[in-house]
């Protein structure tokens, strides 16, 4: 074996990328703190080909250096929006078609590898604070919810880990 260099990696230029059909997924990040975790799921979503980004609350907006340093530059290949409140943007998007699943532990919640994402053509998901995770009312509000399986001592992911495991098992649903 012999690792690739990057000319030999086929990337997408942005222009490219804007032009690509996208997987009709959406990622919404609920009063994100940390400017590198959201750089981290801008640089997942690029990744993943993934339709948009909301930014609500006060997760921080591009452009910003401690966003950029995560991101890679995805902050100008992935579309995305602000919106002041996250509950508006569930109803926003449930008006738009989405299914909304929050990640969240959360009692009667779906474990992500028992969720069939092939059964919904459009999905949202929702991230919460790194504290206090998905607003309650925002879980209300969303269709279902769904919960990384963790068997250890530890019942908590960093926000960056979860997104990028839920993309990916989310991803691998839609292509398969």
């Amino acid at each position: 074996m012999r690792k690739l260099k990057n000319s030999e990696l086929n990337r997408l230029s942005v222009d490219e990328f804007k032009e690509t059909q996208k997987l009709p997924i959406i990622v919404v990040l609920d009063n994100i703190r940390s400017l590198n975790n959201i750089g981290s799921v801008f640089r997942t979503s690029d990744a993943f080909l993934l339709e948009k980004i909301y930014l609500c609350g006060i997760t921080a907006q591009p452009p910003h250096r401690d966003i950029h340093k995560t991101a890679l530059g995805a902050t100008e290949s992935v579309d995305w929006e602000h919106m002041d409140n996250t509950v508006d943007c569930v109803t926003q998007l449930q008006a738009e078609g989405y299914y909304c699943l929050a990640i969240e532990q959360a009692k009667n919640s779906v474990m992500l590898n028992e969720f069939d994402a092939s059964k919904h053509p459009k999905i949202a998901v929702f991230f919460g604070n790194e504290v206090k995770g998905v607003q309650q009312e925002v879980i209300d509000q969303c269709d279902n919810c769904i919960e990384i399986p963790q068997l250890g001592t530890k019942h908590s992911l960093n926000i960056s880990v979860s997104a990028g495991v839920v993309l990916w098992e989310l991803f691998r649903g839609f292509r398969n």
